[in-house]
């Protein structure tokens, strides 16, 4: 109060000293400008990506997650999905959309494939008993790995910050063939955008295919003895850096004269699939080891089959090689693409037989797994 008072008094002497003289003003003041970050949205993946099989026809594992699908490639009806938690430290409101893109380029600004939809939070499982640094609310999974720089975000804030579910459909190879960079992309009002930091690399519809090198033909034959084919390859020709990998198998009918030659070998008109066997071999693999058995000389027999699974199912039965069996799976089976299994067929001719058998298939399969 006395300071207040002086500064009064002096005021009133300036005053009385200096008639017709008026105060403008007894203090000033400054600007001020605040101006906000326009904050690019954050997006972390979470969880596990998941690829799902598009179920038009069963494969070796009944489940409708692709779990044996070991590299990134995806066939038509198929789907890649993908959670993800996105932040925007203008607040969650702000943020216009979250999209998969497709494109031929790592980064932002690719093609907008589809939309991903809002889900609820979700919480990894916890010890029973936990310290809860969030006090109540949902703790964000350590599989998002949200941070900001060194800082790590633990706790979810629902004004900030929202989970999304993006799944994406391979559609067909007219729209979606090669080898594309997918991820996920947040962009708000401000147009400032921000992608998963996990680009994947994808071959969509690959192309799959079988080369066959070699012929299967067995000359001046005795009967009631074996004769063997020169030595064929079967390899996976799929799109070259597709990464498929073909789970191989061997089927066939019986063979018929189709002259009218008074065939019989050896009660009937027909040479029965059961008179042929072959051996193979795959890297170090070979039949002499076949988890079915094989005779003295490793060679094993050929599943009668006109189509895949028809009439039996080749499962556990057709395969090409049947070792190193890891779940449902024979590794020593697997081809990669531009790898072969070399293959000799040998005929154990009846006796007595007559006729030239000119009529019958073997096939070879190969399904991607």
């Amino acid at each position: 109060m006395k300071k207040l008072f002086c500064l009064a008094l002096i005021a009133s002497l300036v005053l009385s000293l200096a008639p017709g003289v008026f105060a403008v003003s007894v203090g000033g003041g400054i600007d001020i400008e605040i101006e906000t970050e326009d904050f690019a949205p954050e997006v972390w993946g979470c969880d596990q990506r998941v690829v799902y099989d598009d179920n038009t026809e069963p494969g070796r594992v009944d489940d409708s997650e692709l779990i044996e699908r070991l590299n990134n490639y995806a066939f038509e009806g198929e789907q890649i999905q993908w959670i993800v938690l996105v932040m925007d430290k203008n607040g969650i409101e702000k943020v216009q959309d979250v999209f998969a893109t497709i494109g031929d380029t790592q980064g932002e600004g690719n093609d907008i494939e589809v939309n991903c939809q809002e889900i609820l939070p979700y919480e990894e499982e916890k010890p029973d008993i936990v310290i809860d640094p969030c006090e109540g609310d949902p703790v964000i999974p350590d599989s998002c790995n949200a941070r900001l720089d060194e800082e790590v975000l633990e706790c979810f804030d629902s004004d900030m910050m929202q989970y999304y579910e993006c799944t994406l459909t391979v559609e067909t190879a007219d729209s979606m063939y090669g080898e594309y960079w997918i991820t996920i992309e947040a962009v708000d009002y401000d147009e400032e955008s921000g992608i998963m930091d996990e680009n994947e690399y994808w071959f969509l519809n690959p192309v799959i295919a079988l080369n066959i090198d070699g012929e299967l033909v067995f000359e001046e034959v005795r009967p009631g003895t074996s004769s063997y084919s020169e030595t064929l390859l079967v390899g996976n020709d799929a799109d070259e850096s597709s990464g498929v990998m073909l789970d191989m198998f061997i089927s066939g009918t019986d063979f018929y004269d189709s002259s009218s030659s008074g065939a019989m070998c050896p009660d009937s008109n027909v040479l029965e699939l059961e008179n042929f066997k072959y051996y193979a071999v795959n890297g170090a693999y070979n039949t002499r080891n076949d988890l079915r058995g094989s005779d003295s000389e490793g060679y094993v027999g050929i599943e009668y089959g006109i189509g895949f699974n028809d009439p039996d199912p080749f499962y556990d039965n057709a395969e090409i090689l049947q070792e190193v069996q890891v779940g449902s799976y024979y590794m020593a089976n697997i081809l990669a693409p531009g790898a072969e299994f070399a293959l000799t067929f040998r005929l154990d001719l009846p006796e007595p037989c007559n006729g030239d058998f000119d009529t019958g298939s073997l096939y070879f399969w190969g399904e991607a797994i």
